[in-house]
């Protein structure tokens, strides 16, 4: 009998993982993952040679082309015909938008733009366009926009709007030359189907559209800058398709590049995170999932529309058709954990590490491990790429406190694993506090499957079980289901996203549980925490701000 495969392509921050799916078992028939060649692009851009102004983040969209290109190779790895692949669906790292023509070709790819920043990716954690968010928040409070309290009450300078501002304010050349700013997903789908069918979960989280007013009125573009007074119909699209959907099938310049067959279904894009929700076998309000990597997202249902500050944004069947999906999060996770084993830890411990033939994360997890809760003596605030929940403000930034001569390298990297506990209890009380409870907690990403320690300690902070996906590429694995949806019955797929949820099994996951020794030490230290949260945060004291100012001014030319 002919095997039914969907293929799920979960572009991340720095690789992309395509994955071919069993729709019968739920297995993994295949796996290829392909690093980005660029990386993050944030201090020199290659083309040019030229240095970056701080707090840029940019990415070459060829590197997206090259995962597109690996998909022959899982189709021969997987021992799989192009006519078992029943659909395909893509995610993406959000809101990461790029300048095109009308035809999807990146504005990066012209001679004439290949040496301008400005033409090329804007990743999500691209946070110098932090102004141009506040003048959105500051004009929009101004105007009694109701728009803002789906977002916690502030836009995020890591979201479409504030990156199109920059572009327009600081290379009003590319802002002329580009007929869309696009995100990511759907500038992979239209490569994949030749058409431009935006994605309802990107628009409703990263764009400020909503499914029954669309985006804010021209009025409000028009007094942000006269020149956005069209940008709906002139740079974005009045078109968004609902996730799940058919966007098209596949082109014969696509089947050429991807080894599919040409018309092949393909699904409506969507955010890295968000698709991860059915994928860890979820469908109902209570559950919540965090997606641990890079950053961390934490998804919520409910039932009805709730304002809660500092949530980053309610989408009505953002995340499943039916409910209200809340976002939230912290843009610095596993980003922060590596930036401290490559520019923190002394020689000896990579040493070490070389030695055992591991990792430089297993020697200082083992070496943290030995420290009991507080043994440390350091509290930090995890703000190493500004704080998107609960605050939403970018210009924030990092804080170790209560170092001394004895500190030693495990201790600070345990404080940094609690920080962003303690950060992740702050939005789940949040969320709580807003109206929405919350039953149980889940988890999946490639932190939360490979770092038992982590997870242990946010068991222990949290005060609450958290069930860990057995999945471990629960991105890709989301999209394929999507891929099998946009297929539809007629193709041997499932006719809407909750029957491929209970069709497609699922493989039990780990369960970690609080150790009830630890809580009255970790109830002090969030305090400790919560603390330094609000001082720093909400008005106590502009101190992070007023050093970023200094570092800004001292970085121009």
């Amino acid at each position: 009998m002919e095997r039914r495969l969907a293929l799920g392509i979960d572009f991340g921050s720095l690789s992309g993982r395509a994955m071919l799916v069993d729709l019968a078992t739920g297995a993994e028939a295949g796996l290829v993952v392909c690093p980005y060649q660029h990386g993050f692009i944030e201090d020199v851009l290659p083309a040019s040679g030229a240095k970056l102004p701080p707090d840029w983040t940019l990415q070459d969209p060829a590197d997206y082309l090259a995962v597109l290109a690996a998909v022959p190779d899982l189709l021969t790895q997987a021992r799989a015909d192009a006519s078992e692949v029943v659909g395909v669906g893509i995610d993406f790292t959000a809101s990461t938008v790029l300048p095109v023509r009308a035809d999807g070709t990146p504005l990066s790819f012209l001679p004439a733009f290949r040496t301008h920043p400005h033409a090329y990716v804007k990743v999500w954690k691209h946070h110098a366009a932090q102004m141009y968010a506040n003048r959105i928040n500051e004009l929009a409070r101004s105007r009694g926009e109701t728009f803002l309290s789906r977002y916690g009450g502030r836009v995020s300078s890591e979201w479409l709007l504030p990156k199109l501002m920059q572009i327009l304010e600081e290379a009003p050349e590319v802002y002329a030359a580009m007929d869309r700013l696009v995100e990511a997903t759907d500038w992979i789908v239209q490569q994949l189907t030749g058409q431009e069918k935006r994605s309802s979960c990107a628009a409703g989280y990263k764009a400020l559209w909503n499914k029954r007013e669309g985006y804010p009125a021209p009025g409000f573009f028009g007094e942000l800058d006269g020149r956005l007074a069209d940008v709906v119909t002139t740079k974005l699209s009045p078109h968004v398709f609902p996730v799940g959907s058919r966007a098209g099938t596949i082109t014969a310049a696509a089947a050429s590049l991807t080894g599919l067959l040409p018309g092949t279904p393909v699904a409506v894009g969507n955010v890295d995170a968000h698709v991860t929700f059915p994928a860890a076998g979820l469908t109902r309000p209570g559950q919540l999932l965090m997606i641990l990597g890079t950053s961390t997202c934490h998804l919520l249902l409910g039932e009805e529309e709730k304002a809660i500050p500092g949530i980053c944004g309610a989408v009505e069947d953002g995340i499943l058709p039916g409910y209200w999906g809340y976002e939230a999060g912290q843009p610095c996770v596993g980003d922060l954990f590596d930036w401290f084993v490559h520019t923190q830890v002394p020689p000896s411990y990579h040493e070490e590490a070389a030695n055992r033939a591991c990792s430089i994360h297993q020697v200082l997890r083992e070496k943290a491990m030995r420290l009991g809760p507080g043994e440390s003596g350091l509290v930090a605030l995890d703000w190493w790429n500004g704080n998107r929940s609960v605050l939403a403000d970018a210009d924030l930034s990092g804080l170790l406190l209560g170092m001394t001569l004895t500190t030693r390298p495990e201790a600070i990297y345990r404080a940094l694993i609690e920080a962003t506990a303690f950060g992740s209890r702050l939005i789940v009380g949040q969320f709580e506090a807003g109206g929405l409870p919350v039953h149980d907690i889940h988890a999946c990403g490639g932190i939360a499957a490979r770092d038992p320690f982590l997870m242990q300690i946010y068991a222990d902070v949290l005060g609450r079980p958290i069930r860990v996906s057995a999945n471990r590429q629960a991105a890709a694995l989301g999209s394929a289901l999507y891929g099998a949806v946009a297929a539809g019955p007629g193709r041997g797929g499932f006719p809407d996203i909750e029957a491929a949820v209970n069709s497609v099994p699922q493989v039990p996951g780990t369960v970690y549980e609080p150790d009830l020794s630890h809580r009255g030490v970790y109830e002090q230290l969030f305090a400790c925490y919560s603390q330094l949260h609000d001082w720093f945060g909400r008005g106590g004291h502009d101190i992070m701000k007023r050093l970023k100012a200094l570092r800004l001014e001292a970085s121009l030319p």
